[in-house]
Parts: C-alpha cells; sequence; structure tokens
C-alpha cells in the first residue's frame, strides 16, 4: 500500500482524472459518477472510484505544484492507473482568449524543477499521449465544443515575481501557464502509461494585465471540460 494514497490495487480504475483540488474531485465524482466509493481521504487527498455511462473512472484530487502532485501520480501508477488525465485551471497568455476557454495541452514547457529532476537533468520535452489528445478534439467536435489545442507551461510559482514572463511565454506562442502538467508528462513517459491534460482559463495574463473568471462561470466551464475529459479517459473501455 503506497504511503500517500492509503488504497490496494484495484481500489482505483485504470483511467483517472487529476484536479488539483480535492473539493473538485469529491464535486466530480459526485456530479458525475454512479457508484461511488472514496478510495482515499489521507492528508486530505480525496479519491473516489465509480462509473461515468457504465464505464469505470476515477477521480484523484493532487495538490498544487509538481512536487506534490507527483508523488499523487506515482503512486496512482503504482496501483494500476495507466490514463491519467489532469482536469485543471489555468492562466491564459493569447490576447484572443476568453475566460472559460478550454485547451488541451500538447507539450508542457518545464518551468518547474520536478520535471527536470526526473530527467537527470537532461533535455526533454514534456509531452501528452496522442491517444489522449486526438481521442479530447474528438469528444470536442461531436459535443460541438471548441478546444483550443497547443503548448502549455508548467511554472513553480503562481504568484510570479516577473510579471514579464507572462509576455515572453505569450510571444512564443504559449497557451497558458499552470502547475503540474509538465511532471504528469514526464512521469508517464517513464512509466509507460497514457497522460493528457485539459484545463479550463479562470484567468487572463495578457499586456500586463489580470482578468479573473466569476465563479458560476467557472462552473459551468468546469464541467464543460470534466464531460469532454470522462470521455476521453474512458474511450475504449469496457462496460
Amino acid at each position: 500500500m503506497p504511503i500517500h494514497l492509503r488504497a490496494d490495487p484495484g481500489d482505483y480504475a485504470e483511467a483517472c482524472l487529476l484536479p488539483g483540488d480535492p473539493l473538485r474531485a469529491k464535486y466530480i465524482a459526485d456530479t458525475f459518477l454512479t457508484d461511488v466509493v472514496q478510495v482515499n481521504e489521507e492528508r486530505g487527498l480525496l479519491g473516489f472510484t465509480g462509473s461515468w455511462e457504465g464505464k469505470p473512472v476515477s477521480v484523484q484530487g493532487t495538490g498544487m505544484g509538481c512536487p506534490s502532485a507527483t508523488i499523487v501520480f506515482e503512486e496512482l501508477i503504482q496501483l494500476g492507473v495507466t490514463r491519467l488525465l489532469r482536469v485543471g485551471t489555468c492562466g491564459g497568455l493569447q490576447s484572443d482568449h476568453a475566460l472559460g476557454d478550454l485547451i488541451v495541452a500538447l507539450t508542457a514547457v518545464p518551468a518547474d524543477a520536478t520535471a527536470t529532476h526526473l530527467v537527470l537533468g537532461e533535455p526533454h520535452c514534456p509531452t501528452a499521449s496522442w491517444e489522449l489528445i486526438h481521442e479530447a478534439v474528438h469528444v470536442a467536435k461531436t459535443g460541438k465544443e471548441t478546444l483550443r489545442v497547443g503548448p502549455i507551461v508548467s511554472s513553480d510559482l503562481f504568484y510570479n515575481p516577473d510579471p514579464g514572463q507572462y509576455e515572453r511565454w505569450s510571444k512564443r506562442g504559449i497557451l497558458a501557464v499552470e502547475m503540474e502538467a509538465a511532471a504528469l508528462f514526464t512521469l508517464a513517459a517513464l512509466r509507460g502509461v497514457h497522460a493528457g491534460c485539459l484545463l479550463t482559463v479562470s484567468d487572463i495574463h495578457v499586456e500586463g494585465e489580470f482578468v479573473r473568471i466569476a465563479d458560476d462561470e467557472l462552473r459551468a466551464a468546469v464541467d464543460r471540460m470534466t464531460r469532454i475529459a470522462l470521455e476521453t479517459a474512458t474511450a475504449g473501455r469496457s462496460h
């Protein structure tokens, strides 16, 4: 039994959604899943397993930032999870972003130390699994949802002392900034499992300005993202 996820192999489904906020994990389980069982509460890292349209799926809170989230990713893989799909919020970096936009990450620039440590300091481009990217786009198109697809950046910092960094990232075509995907993609590559990342734009950092989404608009956008994520993570899974 792992140290931080006090569960046994089989307690988690092969497909698992990964919100940063443990309370969002509970919300997803309560709102979208059936036959739900709580499988972890250690350290407040709430985890649940249930069914989505008859298919087994889990949802596990990871906390904020690559170092702590990587502990969760590693232990989920130890417990048999093979499809890890982050569902989170992000700061939009492009001028044509709107609050509530949905993003699928292709790659995640590792502006954090964890991903670099995982590859022993060697150059590496953390990249999502094409299977999950392709499926997410397919699901969105089928549901007539709009997704932005492209590179994001995973940062060590939420309160960044270098405000000019957002503009530099934006000019290089990076869509958004968040705090966990680079480590997720890197660890998944090392462990031979699938990983992806869907994000909701909760705030926008453009031209020195910061704009934050309203709570009700965020909830609606996250619900849209969650439905796409559940369809994506469970695609091809048996009932």
